[in-house]
């Protein structure tokens, strides 16, 4: 017989699985704590956290590889015996460590072809925020309405543009911290000489054409203490932004977790980012934001969650959105999405914030 335990299997990027840990929290409250299988990277992100009983990390691109790595991995789950899985990654790889693994209940959504190996298969939601596309799993569809807001030139799309009705979808914070990533953000602070208030830049991502290219003219025009986070790879980009303010800016890139970073987070009196990791960051420790959008678009539903938040993209770009995730190089090779937003701008945005 099955034990009456619970899987979420979600091994897409780093902000998918911090957009799925609303859907944790919510499968926790009907059967207690979940398992939750993820990349070795995202591990982090979930530990420590109530809803989740225990992290299993599944390292697609390296030990977990290939027919030798995938059957010792699938054997494991399979001594777990998990009632029932909950897939809100439509990938065949999901699917299948699903269905090999034995688990009689696989719940996901429909609509692709992963979806024949499940054995209850549900609409994925076309509209609203992914976070509540993803709740639809677990039943909790339309906890969140969407607020319309208007369209100024080179202005805020929206302010808040989610907010919760009165059955709140979930609490303040979805990424609850410890006392340890505390003391790391709080160490490193001490360490960089900066005082609070302090603006958290994030001027990277993993796609090429959602980088906005004037971080470091921006921090030239910014007179706050600024702290710039990214991931291993953003380390350069992190060292020309701080050049543009030396004598106010500092480098976090590579001195600190992504969970001490979202404790920097916390600490921070607003952050600016690209459509990135950062940005789901900030929606799930409800800090203000201002949020950068130049291929991709906050109708595919990946936006800005905080109550205090706003969406900068130009107001005219007939190419946009021109892919799901924003491709590495502007197809037409002129990048005028991000290129066109200037400096001028996004400091406004960031003055509309402060109010």
């Amino acid at each position: 017989m099955p034990s009456d335990r619970t899987l979420v299997i979600q091994t897409a990027h780093l902000g998918d699985v911090v957009l799925t840990l609303p859907l944790v929290q919510h499968l926790a409250e009907r059967f207690g704590p979940v398992d939750l299988l993820t990349t070795p990277a995202a591990a982090e992100l979930a530990n420590h956290h109530p809803a989740v009983r225990r992290v299993i990390p599944f390292d697609k691109h390296g030990a977990d590889r290939g027919a030798m790595g995938l059957i010792p991995f699938i054997v494991r789950l399979r001594g777990a015996r998990y009632a029932r899985a909950f897939l809100p990654h439509r990938s065949a790889r999901s699917a299948m460590l699903a269905l090999l693994s034995g688990i009689p209940e696989r719940i996901g959504f429909g609509g692709r072809a992963p979806a024949m190996t499940y054995t209850r298969r549900i609409r994925y939601p076309e509209e609203g925020h992914q976070v509540n596309r993803l709740a639809a799993l677990a039943g909790e569809a339309g906890r969140w309405i969407n607020v319309p807001g208007g369209l100024a030139e080179f202005g805020p799309v929206s302010r808040g543009g989610f907010q919760q009705t009165g059955d709140a979808l979930v609490n303040a914070s979805w990424l609850p911290l410890t006392e340890a990533d505390h003391g790391l953000a709080h160490t490193w602070l001490r360490a960089s000489g900066l005082e609070r208030p302090f603006i958290i830049l994030a001027p990277g991502s993993r796609w090429g054409t959602k980088r906005w290219p004037y971080f470091a003219e921006l921090a030239a025009a910014l007179p706050d203490p600024i702290v710039v986070v990214g991931g291993p790879d953003d380390a350069e980009l992190a060292e020309g932004v701080v050049a543009g303010a030396p004598d106010r800016a500092r480098s976090a890139v590579g001195a600190l977790t992504i969970r001490g970073t979202a404790a920097l987070l916390e600490r921070a009196a607003l952050l600016v980012t690209n459509d990135s990791l950062p940005l789901h960051l900030a929606s799930a420790l409800n800090r203000p934001t201002v949020a950068i959008f130049g291929p991709t678009v906050t109708g595919f539903g990946f936006g800005p969650l905080s109550d205090a938040s706003t969406v900068v993209e130009h107001p005219d770009m007939p190419c946009r959105p021109c892919s799901p995730h924003g491709p590495m190089a502007c197809p037409r090779g002129h990048h005028r999405c991000l290129r066109d937003i200037p400096v001028a701008a996004v400091v406004a945005a960031i003055e509309g914030l402060r109010v």
